[in-house]
């Protein structure tokens, strides 16, 4: 199917009143991290949103005290109703955003389902589930379910029968298989949200489903999107399933690159990479570490070899069975390991604070998923390192886009590198 006619059914002529918000300046520089991790440059607290004392009860109980650059842009908006298209860098707590707007406006009603969350993998809507159940503490009414796909279909069907949750979270293809099944129902939905609306808006099969979902919903409710990158070619497709939203983007794609985060190459053949890794393994100080590798062999082999050679890894990859990889998840998330090695899989969206090195043992395909990837080590304002491993002139030629794209020097890696340089504290 041709891409546009992919879009016939949202041919609408733009208005040019759409709200722009461009946010300028360096969304995290010179500023104090406060408890709970998110670093803010406004002195407002949560309150200031007039949020429902319950609301305010489960933030406190975070440790959460200030919200975030994106947070204070976007939540008033948000929970009066508004679509929203945001682009932030990761780590800033864009999900927060949309949980906290959408428990607030909630008005639950038995078997009827009111927020549908959306996004690309199942391990990113397992974790949204539990933002869900984290800030919903003391809300005991609110009801909510994630749905995916590698597991048994009557099990959703049977939740979505005995259970009737009010919030559901999930991957398209699992969602429309629901909906055409019709055994959920999305005639009295008011909010529908995609995290990293990008990745499911540029595949043709994935924006397929998004739409056939999104056909079934009432006209009247409220859309947002949110991503850590959003390219200028993306933004048209994502405005044609909203109304005049207020747009929040990052006015320059250099601010994109994390600060806090030290960045280094090493230059080495593909055959010297595991002894160089053991070596920076057994100097560096670490808290967690996510090792990115570019395919499930290369996963599985490493993540034996460090075993056998006594380091606590893990790995997560799309050969393993979807129990596998959210109990894996799980265990490197309860910090029960303390390295991971991962596929592309885990380089979006995924929170793990305690993460403050990161490993590209193998170079990234484009400096996109770069910039996913690095930021596993510099969530929240935090310190980290991320060290490059460079092997022949592709990865080279990629590290060079990434330098020049995001306006940063990246560094080969020095002999000795401070520890107050990237953990916190120190």
């Amino acid at each position: 199917m041709a891409e546009n006619e992919d879009l016939l059914d949202y041919e609408e002529e733009e208005e040019s009143s759409t709200q722009m918000q461009v946010v300028t300046g360096n969304a995290i520089g010179g500023t104090e991290t406060k408890k709970g991790g998110y670093v803010s440059i406004h002195s407002s607290g949560f309150r200031d949103f007039l949020l429902k004392p319950e609301l305010l009860r489960a933030i406190i109980d975070c440790g959460f005290e200030h919200p975030s650059e994106v947070q204070h842009e976007c939540i008033p908006q948000a929970i009066l109703g508004m679509d929203i298209l945001c682009q932030a860098k990761s780590g800033l707590g864009k999900t927060a955003v949309f949980v906290l707007a959408t428990l607030q406006q909630i008005d639950p009603v038995d078997g009827q389902v009111s927020v549908l969350v959306m996004c690309h993998t199942r391990e990113l809507a397992f974790q949204i589930k539990k933002e869900y159940e984290r800030f919903s503490k003391y809300m005991p009414n609110i009801k909510n379910a994630v749905f995916f796909g590698g597991l048994n279909i009557q099990q959703d069907e049977n939740i979505l029968r005995t259970e009737h949750p009010h919030i559901v979270v999930g991957t398209p293809g699992r969602i429309l298989a629901l909906v055409k099944s019709k055994k959920l129902n999305l005639k009295f939905l008011k909010h529908f949200i995609l995290d990293e609306c990008d990745k499911m808006l540029i595949q043709l099969d994935m924006r397929k489903d998004v739409q056939e979902i999104f056909k079934c919903c009432p006209h009247e409710k409220q859309v947002m999107m949110f991503s850590a990158t959003l390219s200028k070619e993306i933004r048209p497709i994502c405005k044609k399933f909203m109304q005049d939203p207020m747009e929040v983007y990052v006015d320059d794609e250099t601010k994109l690159t994390l600060h806090g985060l030290q960045q280094y190459y090493v230059k080495l053949r593909d055959s010297e990479k595991n002894r160089k890794l053991f070596e920076l393994l057994d100097v560096l100080e670490f808290n967690q570490v996510v090792i990115f590798v570019k395919n499930v062999n290369r996963c599985v082999a490493l993540s034996q070899l460090l075993v056998e050679q006594n380091f606590p890894a893990i790995s997560i990859h799309r050969g393993m069975t979807q129990e596998e990889r959210l109990q894996h998840y799980q265990q490197f998330k309860e910090f029960h390991k303390r390295i991971l090695v991962a596929t592309n899989l885990f380089g979006r969206g995924m929170d793990i604070e305690r993460v403050n090195i990161v490993f590209n043992y193998d170079m990234s395909e484009d400096s996109d998923t770069y910039l996913h990837r690095v930021a596993r080590a510099g969530r929240f304002g935090t310190k980290g390192l991320a060290v490059t491993f460079i092997s022949d002139d592709e990865d080279a030629k990629i590290l060079t886009e990434v330098q020049e794209r995001f306006d940063v020097s990246i560094p080969e890696l020095p002999e000795e590198i401070e520890i107050s340089s990237y953990i916190e504290g120190r």
